[in-house]
């Protein structure tokens, strides 16, 4: 399978996960129900992402990646159509838990196939564009959704992008890709980096850098109605593009990161911008909000980019383990950010939501600053 067309099945995929998110106020109104609701489509997608991961790695072990990823896709295309023409809300949740399902079995096996087929400075430039494949995926899944609801039909974009992954799956010629040759990790390996303090303190932080991220981005259609009276799909779809600045700018990191001795005082300062957007957002200002937003989406690129190559280096479980309880501490914190503010947003407003998510930064905060005062140099 060519990179290029593996990158190219990566946007779509991602696009599954990310369309519904500038959609949520239709679906909200279309279906009535609440705001809170309308994010559990979300959340209910991020709960098997946040969980599967680990089985999926134990299960696909010695299975073959192409064969995989062409199934997935498959169902993908198919649970994309059906999604478009379900009748009821509760259809379109279980639809969006059985993709849950089967997105991380996408993931674990595009990984899986850059990492059998390449090694050395190759695998690393080839996993950078896989990454950067999925920022793409995700960006342009919400923007183009929310853009086609506005042109044409919400369902329309879903029927094109489930066509063209239907076109992508039956291009996939598994037999040109061998199974792995290599023994299962065992499902207590999953448990080990989890004796490691300074893990679970780097995988809490990971947890509420992407709660508070989840949920601007899930209620940020409800907040543009709200606060700054856009009801626009296409308008609100554009205000995404902070999403893909910050993700450019995060590009900045390795950089940035030289100038600082150690990585926890690193994240602590990442940590203290992050903090700070939340609360300068309270002001009303719709031009103070894109400015704040695009910083905010910045520091949560730049968290990640810095977190995950650190919780490689300081555990001393394989690097497959370590991975997968990375992943899934960080959908963890998507799944209950993708919900719970939207709780506190329908019943307390704008403001009293943004204190939450400031609160749960803040413990993000305290975690990065603890460990740096307490003198840990790793590096």
């Amino acid at each position: 399978m060519p990179l290029i067309q593996l990158l190219i099945s990566s946007i779509f995929i991602f696009f599954v996960l990310y369309a519904p998110q500038p959609l949520l106020a239709i679906f909200a109104q279309s279906f009535s129900v609440s705001t809170a609701a309308s994010g559990a489509l979300m959340s209910i997608t991020m709960i098997p992402l946040a969980i599967a991961p680990i089985f999926y790695g134990l299960l696909f072990a010695r299975k073959n990646p192409l064969s995989i990823l062409k199934s997935a896709m498959l169902i993908l295309a198919l649970t994309s159509v059906l999604f478009a023409l379900a009748p009821s809300f509760e259809l379109l949740l279980t639809l969006r838990f059985i993709q849950g399902l089967t997105l991380p079995a996408a993931l674990t096996a595009m990984t899986g196939f850059i990492g059998q087929q390449y090694s050395g400075l190759q695998l690393q430039q080839n996993m950078t564009r896989y990454i950067g494949s999925t920022i793409l995926g995700g960006y342009l899944g919400r923007v183009l959704a929310a853009n086609f609801a506005s042109w044409f039909s919400w369902q329309s974009f879903y029927y094109l992008f489930a066509f063209v992954l239907l076109i992508l799956a039956l291009c996939i010629k598994p037999h040109r890709c061998q199974p792995p040759e290599r023994a299962p990790a065992s499902p207590k390996a999953y448990l080990k980096p989890l004796r490691n303090q300074l893990i679970v303190r780097l995988f809490g932080c990971v947890f509420c850098m992407f709660f508070c991220f989840a949920a601007l981005m899930n209620y940020l259609p409800f907040i543009l109605r709200d606060m700054f009276n856009i009801t626009d799909s296409k308008t609100i779809g554009w205000v995404y593009s902070g999403y893909l600045i910050g993700a450019i700018i995060s590009m900045a990191t390795p950089r940035l990161n030289q100038y600082f001795n150690n990585p926890w005082r690193w994240l602590s300062t990442l940590f203290a911008i992050y903090c700070l957007t939340l609360m300068i957002m309270q002001i009303p200002l719709l031009s103070i909000f894109l400015v704040t937003f695009t910083l905010f989406c910045a520091c949560m690129f730049m968290i990640h980019a810095s977190a995950a190559p650190l919780a490689n280096k300081i555990s001393d479980a394989p690097p497959t383990v370590t991975n997968g309880a990375y992943v899934s501490f960080y959908y963890s914190g998507g799944a209950l950010g993708s919900f719970l503010p939207g709780l506190v947003l329908q019943h307390f407003g704008y403001h009293a939501f943004l204190f939450a998510l400031l609160l749960v930064c803040a413990i993000g905060l305290q975690l990065t600053y603890m460990t740096y005062k307490q003198g840990t140099s790793i590096m």
